[in-house]
């Protein structure tokens, strides 16, 4: 099961909100296979505890602009960690050492995350730094698949290059289809010249 249509719309939006305040490590994780009270965490960190709050004030005025009010918030008086319950979708902002140590994207390593991408960056800068666009995302999957590039797209001189958005298990697939003569074509049975069997 992944997160619902809504509950992803509301996490984007959420996502998007924070960035515009200048959050930093944007990241959304489809929880919805592991908790049953929720769909997905948003993720964002900030330098400072003036920064945290200016961050929730903006979600939580975008989200209401869309009819998403929050059930509960935690955290606020310190502004070191806050949480937002909007039911379908929790957003923690953090103040960054806490965002490094207590690592939830390392706790939540094995949920797929919802690709987003800052719609400020321009989408050349954003996949210099690794964040995979819009159309490099495989939608008809349960996690973020990020697609290797074409050899008929700009950059994709060969197998290196192609491979530079590709996971392990696309790399290993590629190699073992490379190197198999029954699916090139290539296959010789014994004593044939014609490698077509003609």
């Amino acid at each position: 099961m992944t997160a619902s249509a809504e509950a992803r719309e509301t996490a984007l939006l959420a996502a998007q909100a924070a960035a515009d305040k200048l959050a930093t490590d944007v990241s959304i994780v489809d929880v919805s296979d592991r908790l049953a009270i929720t769909d997905a965490f948003v993720l964002a960190s900030a330098p400072s505890e003036r920064q945290v709050q200016s961050i929730v004030d903006e979600v939580e005025e975008r989200l209401r602009e869309h009819g998403v009010k929050p059930v509960r918030r935690e955290g606020v008086a310190e502004a070191r960690w806050v949480l937002l319950d909007f039911v379908d979708v929790v957003v923690h902002v953090q103040h960054a050492e806490e965002r490094a140590y207590y690592a939830l994207e390392r706790l939540w390593k094995d949920c797929p995350t919802i690709p987003f991408v800052d719609r400020a960056v321009p989408p050349a800068v954003a996949r210099s730094a690794g964040t995979p666009a819009a159309d490099d995302v495989d939608p008809g999957s349960s996690g973020s698949v990020v697609l290797a590039p074409g050899p008929a797209e700009p950059g994709a001189d060969g197998a290196g290059a192609a491979a530079e958005g590709a996971t392990d298990e696309d790399l290993l697939d590629d190699d073992l289809l490379e190197g198999d003569p029954l699916l090139d074509g290539t296959a010789e049975e014994p004593g044939d010249t014609d490698p077509t069997g003609r």
